[in-house]
């Protein structure tokens, strides 16, 4: 079995598990066989003091087919 792995961000304005589902789509509409997500960061951007959008640095893994 052979995995490759894409670096993405995935942003929300509600919450970092949004911004997480969101790499994880973004991943999904151009490879299949996604395994896993490992989180590398979590940053909010903020203004007027609050929160205004979650931000994820994560690594999507995806099986890679055979031929």
């Amino acid at each position: 079995m052979c995995i490759k792995i894409l670096e993405l961000i995935g942003t929300s304005s509600k919450n970092f598990e949004d911004a997480i589902q969101d790499a994880v789509n973004t991943a999904a509409a151009s490879v299949r066989n996604i395994t896993g997500v490992d989180v590398l960061s979590q940053k909010v951007v903020i203004e007027n003091n609050k929160i205004v959008e979650y931000r994820v640095n994560v690594k999507v893994a995806f099986k890679i087919d055979k031929k």
